[in-house]
């Protein structure tokens, strides 16, 4: 009989088109989803995927399968949705989802004032410029900076997040600052990888940039580390950089790249007593927080 285990390793082939993409996402290793893989093939008598050129597609059998395994899948979400709805425990795991740049300088004080008041509320945090599905239970809540958060989750704009452009004394002392956006084309400027070419500060910066940058980094975070060791410039948000005494601002905020601070929840799960207090903890603590997200605490040079 086939097990939703074989069906999960399935859907993860089905989803990645590969052994190592299935592998990332179940967090196991090649060899074993190859072994489930082919287990599941034999025991079903039938072909599931073509190899065609390094990639795993679904066969005609396989298709039929995919159909029948997304809506199991979206069936046993749908749930352990309601199932943790129902869960007015105040212990437990709380998956947030959230940036780098908010989880490094914002987000670790307040979770520690957070575990300190409830000890048995476990906080995993996950950190990725790019959103978690939460209809597919990636993550319990999310904070992002977005203005156009997605229509099925509920929640609010705590904030308005700024960015703006800096750099260490260090590279200063020897340069003028610039005046303006135009100036910056004289400078050595940090910038993000491809990775970050649809968020629009690595745009912003990318456009402005003379020829080459400085470094690129897949992460706001080593930007922001590599402008306080003195690489060039960088643009980053202000919560992340106004309050670090290793940066000065030079430009900014810069009112094009302004976003909302949304606070997330999947409508089934808010009624959770631990995701509730989290979410309404969370947002008090942000909503004082508010002119160092817009950039009003920070001086321009």
């Amino acid at each position: 009989m086939t097990s939703w285990e074989d069906l999960r390793f399935f859907g993860a082939i089905a989803r990645t088109g590969s052994l190592s993409g299935a592998a990332r996402e179940l967090h196991v290793n090649h060899s074993t989803v190859f072994r489930r893989l082919n287990a599941l093939e034999t025991s079903l008598g039938v072909r599931l995927f073509d190899r065609l050129q390094g990639r795993y597609v679904l066969t005609t059998a396989g298709e039929s399968m995919d159909s029948g395994v997304e809506r199991v899948h979206n069936e046993i979400d749908a749930l352990e949705r309601k199932m943790l709805g129902q869960d007015h425990q105040l212990a437990g795991e709380i998956r947030l989802a959230t940036t780098d740049a908010l989880a490094q300088n914002y987000l670790q004080p307040n979770l520690l004032r957070f575990h300190q008041r409830y000890p048995r509320v476990r906080i995993e945090l996950l950190c990725s410029n790019l959103f978690f599905d939460l209809s597919k239970r990636e993550a319990d809540i999310a904070l992002r900076p977005t203005n156009d958060p997605p229509g099925h989750l509920i929640g609010r704009e705590l904030a308005r997040s700024a960015w703006a452009v800096y750099g260490a004394p260090a590279y200063l002392e020897d340069r003028d600052p610039p005046r303006d956006e135009a100036d910056l084309k004289a400078h050595t400027l940090i910038a993000g990888d491809s990775s970050l070419a649809g968020v629009p500060a690595n745009r912003w910066i990318q456009a402005r940039a003379a020829d080459t940058t400085a470094m690129q980094a897949d992460s706001f975070v080593t930007q922001w580390s590599a402008a306080r060791t003195g690489f060039g410039l960088a643009v980053l948000p202000c919560v992340l950089a106004d309050r670090d005494a290793g940066l000065i601002r030079v430009l900014g905020p810069i009112k094009e790249l302004e976003t909302g601070l949304w606070l997330l929840t999947h409508p089934d799960l808010r009624q959770t007593t631990r995701i509730r207090t989290f979410v309404g903890w969370l947002g008090e603590a942000i909503i004082k927080d508010r002119a160092l997200f817009s950039g009003q605490m920070g001086m321009t040079s």
